[in-house]
């Protein structure tokens, strides 16, 4: 019996040596220099939406031209959801005032989609949302971005 399962017993150990010499000795992966990008943050982190979409009003002449309707979210440190939501009134009152700025500089006309419209809104969106919550912030996302014209 032992002449028989000798042969299979070799095979398997066979088989698994080779397969863990080929894990332990495969080449490390390539990495193109310019397309790798260094996370931005170390710690674990969390994504809060919102819960009410903004409208701000675009004014041309006088009288409302279109409206913009933005759906923002913030990635915050993990456990950083409660206080957004504690200080959200404070926080959609300072994002709409730097939105009406963002549309009274003509942000929202022409090409508002354009990337540097939006680089520029996420900046100073960015920075606002740091005033009220302080360094628990990362980033602000434009969920959703949409003008209606009248």
């Amino acid at each position: 019996m032992m002449k028989k399962l000798l042969p299979i017993i070799l095979a398997v150990f066979g088989l698994a040596g080779g397969v863990g010499a080929g894990v332990a000795l495969r080449p490390a992966p390539e990495i193109d220099p310019e397309a790798h990008v260094e996370p931005k943050e170390k710690e674990p982190v969390e994504f809060v939406k919102l819960n009410n979409q903004f409208v701000v009003p675009v004014v041309e002449d006088g009288r409302v031209a279109s409206l913009v309707v933005l759906s923002v979210s913030l990635e915050v440190s993990q456990g950083s959801r409660e206080i957004v939501y504690q200080l959200e009134p404070k926080l959609r009152d300072a994002f709409l005032k730097q939105m009406f700025d963002h549309a009274n500089i003509g942000g929202f006309s022409g090409t508002f989609t354009a990337a540097s419209h939006m680089d520029s809104l996420r900046k100073a969106l960015g920075e606002v949302a740091k005033t009220v919550l302080g360094d628990q912030v990362h980033d602000v996302l434009i969920i959703d971005i949409v003008r209606q014209d009248t």
